[in-house]
C-alpha cells in the first residue's frame, strides 16, 4: 500500500442481525495521517462498523480494507500495524499499569518503551496501583498506552476520554494531535461533540447504519465569519444591540441565544464586549461564526433520546 492510498476504504458495507441493516450501504475513507472522527447516535453503527475495520466482526456485503488489507482475511499481517482502545481494559483487576504494558510488548516485535508510555499518559505515579484501585480517567489513559505500545501506524480510539478530567482530556487531545503530526492515523469515535470539533480533519456522521453528512467540521457547521452569536447572563434589550455601527441584523432564538448579523465580525466584538460592559450585563458566551458542530448533529439525527 502506498502513502498515496487511504489507510481505510469502505464500499457499500453491510451488516445484518436477522433482517435488519445495523450497517446499510455504508462507504467512505480515511486518508493517511488524519484524524478522522466517525459521530452518530446510540445505535447508529458506529460500533459495529468500527469493530469490522478492527476485524472483530465479519461483514455480510460491501468491500473493507484496512492499511490495504482484508481485517478478516489477513487479520495476522493488520493486527501488528493497528492500535485499538477500548472503552472497558479488560484486564486483570490485581494486575498494575506497568505489568500491563510490558506484558502488552511482548506481543510486538518493535514496541513502544512500556515505562515512556506511562510517562506519556501521566500515569507515574500511578504505575504501580492494581487497576480496581485506578479512576476512571486513569483506566482510560491506561488504555490509550496499551493501544500505542506496538507504534501502530492506525489508531482506533473509542471514547478515549471518557471519564477524564479536563485536564487529562486536554493533555490526550494534545498528545492525538502529536500522533497525527507524526503521520499515524486516528480513527475515533466520541459522543463529545466539541472533541471532534476541536480534533478532527474529517468527520462523519451516520444514523441507522447509513452516512448522512461528511466533511470538515467548519465546512459541515458552516461556520462563517458573516455573524457574532451572543449569550449573556441577564436579559438584554435588543435595541441595545441593533444600535451598534457593525451590527447588520440582530435576532434572538427561542433558547436565548442572541444572533447578530455583520460585515466586520472584529469591530462587532470589540462594540458588543464596550456595550454590555456598560449597561452591566455579564457576557456568557461570545464567538464568531454561524453554527456548531453540535447544533448540526442534533439537526441531523434528532434531539430524542437513543437506548
Amino acid at each position: 500500500m502506498s502513502d498515496a492510498d487511504p489507510a481505510i476504504q469502505v464500499d457499500g458495507l453491510v451488516k445484518r442481525y436477522g433482517s435488519r441493516a445495523v450497517v446499510d450501504a455504508l462507504s467512505f475513507e480515511v486518508q493517511r495521517g488524519e484524524i478522522f472522527a466517525l459521530l452518530g447516535p446510540n445505535g447508529a453503527g458506529k460500533s459495529t462498523t468500527v469493530e469490522i475495520l478492527e476485524g472483530y466482526r465479519e461483514r455480510d456485503e460491501g468491500t473493507v480494507r484496512v492499511l490495504g488489507l482484508d481485517p478478516i482475511g489477513e487479520a495476522g499481517r493488520l493486527k501488528p500495524r493497528i492500535g485499538v482502545m477500548l472503552q472497558s481494559g479488560g484486564l486483570y483487576l490485581t494486575m498494575t499499569p506497568r505489568e500491563a504494558v510490558r506484558l502488552f510488548a511482548t506481543f510486538y516485535l518493535h514496541p513502544n518503551d512500556p515505562d515512556e508510555m506511562l510517562t506519556l499518559v501521566g500515569l507515574d505515579e500511578a504505575a504501580g496501583t492494581r487497576y480496581r484501585r485506578l479512576s476512571g480517567g486513569q483506566k482510560q489513559r491506561l488504555s490509550l498506552a496499551l493501544a500505542l505500545i506496538g507504534r501502530p501506524e492506525l489508531l482506533f480510539l473509542d471514547e478515549a476520554t471518557a471519564g477524564m478530567d479536563p485536564q487529562a482530556r486536554r493533555v490526550t487531545w494534545n498528545l492525538i494531535r502529536s500522533l497525527r503530526d507524526s503521520g499515524v492515523t486516528v480513527l475515533l469515535t466520541t459522543h463529545y461533540l466539541e472533541e471532534a470539533e476541536r480534533l478532527a480533519d474529517r468527520v462523519a456522521i451516520i444514523d441507522a447504519g447509513r452516512l448522512i453528512k461528511i466533511g470538515t467540521p467548519s465546512d459541515l457547521a458552516g461556520v462563517d465569519t458573516g455573524g457574532v452569536r451572543l449569550r449573556t447572563a441577564m436579559p438584554v434589550d435588543l435595541e441595545v444591540l441593533r444600535d451598534l455601527p457593525a451590527a447588520a441584523k440582530v435576532h434572538q432564538n427561542g433558547d436565548g441565544l442572541i444572533e447578530l448579523e455583520t460585515g466586520n465580525a472584529p469591530q462587532l466584538l470589540v462594540e458588543i464586549t464596550e456595550r454590555l460592559r456598560d449597561v452591566d450585563v455579564p457576557i456568557l458566551e461570545l464567538r464568531v461564526g454561524s453554527g456548531s458542530l453540535e447544533e448540526l448533529f442534533l439537526r441531523l439525527t434528532g434531539e430524542g433520546l437513543r437506548e
